[in-house]
């Protein structure tokens, strides 16, 4: 008898094949004749563009979302939007560990490579954490929501209700999309409480589910890990350092609150009160660096993450000095130094691409724009500069790329070659160390 050998599927296969299957789904449910107003359907490379777009909640579109899609349209985009932010893998897991089903190592193997950890005890548990926390911060921002839109809507219970949920949904998942027309939340500029209610759905999920975890259950910041100071520490360096340069940049033109509500969304939000067609150098470049930094890791937004800016930062640092970096008393490692910098290169390299073929193909759109909308659409931040709607159709399946290598982070599809997913790679036989000239 032939013994049959087991089929080891690689985890990052996994993960890339189920934000694909759900992007379909997405594309053929936009493709239905409901899921519009008109009735009329919407061509494949537009729906496949929403689809992506809502799955890797970056909240690029090609269409006006409150005036194109029907309520159905709109619930689809939802659902598409919570699945991208807490991933399919957690959400599916978490289900199945209710209702009793059994998981096994397989499975807890893949949570762990979809989370980040270093670990597969008490995977399962943390996951129910995570998505029982994550409904509770989104309930507290339907709450305010509403509270904020009351009198936009006449105080209309449903029509309120719906765009809170919506609203809370898109901020907390950093997806960027809104119910309330073609200027995003500029008529909300003034309006204090939603603009609260946003950066801090915005804030919750771009720190990260285990350091939302760890801050809800230890309650002490010298509890905390590591991993979750550094994060609490870049993300309250980014947020200041970005209120104060878009404030000086634009100083008679947008208020502290503006300046404010723009560093926070500009980590990969996506939303915005002030227009962003005609920015001033300063905020120009504010912007896009705080893109393409976007948000931390195992979090609902994009970018190169908080932790490889801070881990390379260091490196830089105390490679001037001569020595090894370390942070609270602990050297960090060489597998993340090299993690951080291949990170960053990988992204860097992507970018340019990106913004090469969509130049190549549109030059007439200008090198700004395109640049913008590229590294917005990588760090699946979802600001623009009015571009979107202009694309062609390669430029838009360029997009859809961005928008998913962005989402499950450029390491994650390369790492699909690494057949030792399983065991720490050890090299059979150990060549003789070569010093390259660099610099």
């Amino acid at each position: 008898m032939i013994k049959q050998r087991k089929l080891k599927i690689h985890p990052y296969v996994l993960i890339i094949l189920t934000f694909l299957g759900v992007i379909l789904l997405g594309t053929i449910c936009f493709m239905f004749p409901w899921s519009v107003k008109s009735g009329e359907r919407l061509n494949f490379i537009d729906s496949l563009f929403m689809a992506t777009s809502s799955v890797c909640v970056t909240g690029l579109t090609v269409i006006n979302p409150a005036a194109k899609l029907s309520v159905f349209g709109k619930i689809v985009m939802a659902i598409l939007m919570e699945i991208g932010g807490l991933s399919f893998i957690t959400i599916a897991v978490c289900f199945f560990a209710i209702i009793g089903g059994k998981i096994g190592i397989g499975n807890r193997y893949l949570l762990k490579e979809a989370l980040n950890q270093n670990s597969l005890a008490g995977i399962v548990h943390l996951v129910k954490r995570i998505i029982l926390i994550s409904m509770i911060i989104q309930c507290i921002g339907v709450i305010l929501n509403y509270f904020a839109l009351m009198s936009y809507y006449n105080y209309d219970f449903v029509k309120t209700l719906g765009a809170s949920i919506f609203h809370s949904i898109a901020s907390f998942n950093n997806a960027g999309f809104d119910v309330f027309g073609d200027q995003s939340l500029i008529l909300f500029k003034d309006n204090i409480l939603l603009n609260i209610s946003t950066m801090f759905l915005i804030l919750c999920g771009g720190l990260g589910f285990i350091v939302i975890e760890e801050l809800v259950t230890k309650r002490n910041i010298k509890k905390l890990s590591i991993h979750s100071r550094i994060v609490l520490i870049m993300t309250s360096v980014l947020t200041i350092l970005g209120m104060f340069l878009f404030k000086f940049s634009m100083y008679d033109e947008i208020t502290w609150l503006q300046a404010l509500f723009t560093s926070v969304t500009c980590r990969t939000a996506g939303f915005t009160t002030i227009p962003l067609e005609q920015l001033p150098p300063g905020a120009y470049i504010t912007a896009i660096v705080l893109m393409f930094i976007g948000v931390s890791p195992c979090s609902t937004g994009g970018g190169v993450k908080t932790t490889t800016i801070f881990v390379i930062f260091l490196t830089l640092v105390y490679y001037a000095r001569g020595k090894k970096p370390k942070i609270f008393h602990r050297r960090i490692s060489d597998g993340s130094i090299f993690k951080a910098f291949a990170l960053f290169g990988s992204t860097v390299m992507l970018n340019i691409l990106g913004t090469l073929i969509i130049g190549l193909s549109q030059p007439e759109l200008g090198l700004e724009a395109i640049l913008f909308e590229v590294v917005s659409g990588f760090s699946t931040t979802g600001l623009s500069m009015g571009i979107t709607a202009s694309f062609n159709v390669l430029s838009k399946v360029v997009m859809c790329f961005l928008m998913f290598f962005g989402r499950l982070g450029p390491l994650t599809i390369i790492s699909v070659v690494n057949h030792n997913w399983m065991t720490e790679s050890k090299e059979k036989i150990q060549y003789v160390e070569e010093r390259i000239i660099v610099g």
